[in-house]
């Protein structure tokens, strides 16, 4: 009996490895478990990340930019298979978080200055005026 969604990706394989040791860590496998399962939530993955608007669409550019498509592609499919648990469990429908939750998710002057040392790395000089 699969008790919880932790419990249900790690019985298809679709969690992330770890591999740690002596504090170090680094990049671990996923395992093989199904092939048919795993196929079809990586392919539902990459067509969650051709959507607009949508946190499955975020998500997957988040980590594509500091890890690569293919890995973002399985962490997609891992938080698809948890949603699907969740939704099958619980009976609620699947409501979506939003393109812009890891934007909203940010304090807002932490925001600010990030954006204002971007210019000011691309050579520009940025002055702030409160907004009318």
């Amino acid at each position: 009996m699969l008790t919880t969604a932790a419990h249900l990706a790690s019985w298809a394989k679709i969690c992330p490895g770890t591999n740690e040791s002596a504090g170090k860590r680094r990049r671990g496998r996923t395992g093989q478990g199904n092939p048919w399962l795993r196929s079809i939530l990586v392919e539902c993955a990459w067509s969650a990340a051709r959507s607009k608007d949508s946190y499955l669409s975020a998500q997957f550019w988040r980590i594509a930019r500091r890890q690569g498509k293919r890995r973002a592609a399985v962490a997609v499919a891992h938080s698809l298979l948890v949603i699907v648990y969740h939704v099958l469990s619980s009976g609620q429908p699947y409501q979506d978080l939003g393109g812009d939750y890891f934007v909203r998710r940010v304090d807002p002057q932490a925001r600010t200055r990030q954006l204002v040392a971007q210019l000011e790395q691309l050579g520009h000089k940025v002055t702030l005026a409160p907004a009318a």
